[in-house]
């Protein structure tokens, strides 16, 4: 899987802020032993900091896991709500947010990986809130989707709850097979499942 360089520990200058050192660390851990077998310790020590600077900016090692996701998450929903918002025909924004969601989630492939892998490590206070943030952001998907029915732009033929199930289920695996020596880059891959999904919603 790969590794953006501001995601392991080695491409962490000493310098750079703890808590990015300890989530550099943690992804880095997470991906290549597993969750369950990974120490607090060998995370400090990794990422050159005390448990007592862990625990200072996370709490625990499970406070970790759920910021690895959750990083992500922002970033797309933030993304997500500029798409929504932008002053261009429904169909170009729908068709730009699924385009984006691709592009970021292969980008941050080992977060995406490390949580559907793990998430069952989540308290279910914890658990419950990942998902909610989830449902906010397929929700803000599906409401696109709605417009575009609505104004007759997109086919009613599918519900659009179906429609993102579709799309986000392509999303989860790409973690499953996406490989950036492959002969797709991660706009391509995209640019692909974008044009799938409308594809299946125009009339």
């Amino acid at each position: 899987m790969p590794r953006t360089t501001d995601r392991t520990a080695e491409g962490d200058p000493a310098g750079a802020p703890v808590p990015r050192r300890l989530l550099a660390a943690a992804t880095r851990l997470f991906a290549d032993r597993g969750y369950d077998r990974t120490s607090v310790q060998e995370i400090v020590e990794a990422a050159g900091v005390t448990k007592g600077a862990l625990y200072h900016y996370f709490g625990s090692k499970e406070d970790l896991l759920q910021e690895i996701y959750a990083r992500v998450l922002r970033l797309q929903q933030e993304r997500l709500d500029a798409f929504a918002h932008a002053d261009a025909p429904v169909e170009q924004r729908l068709r730009d947010a699924a385009a984006d969601v691709v592009v970021t989630t292969i980008e941050n492939l080992d977060d995406a990986a490390i949580f559907f892998r793990s998430m069952q490590h989540l308290s279910p206070g914890k658990n419950k809130q990942v998902r909610a943030e989830r449902r906010r952001y397929h929700e803000r998907f599906r409401a696109l989707i709605e417009e575009g029915q609505q104004s007759g732009v997109f086919s009613t033929a599918t519900p659009a709850d179906l429609v993102v199930d579709y799309h986000f289920g392509s999303v989860h695996h790409l973690s499953t097979w996406y490989r950036p020596a492959g002969p797709l880059s991660p706009q391509q891959v995209a640019d692909h499942l974008a044009d799938l999904l409308l594809r299946a919603l125009r009339p």
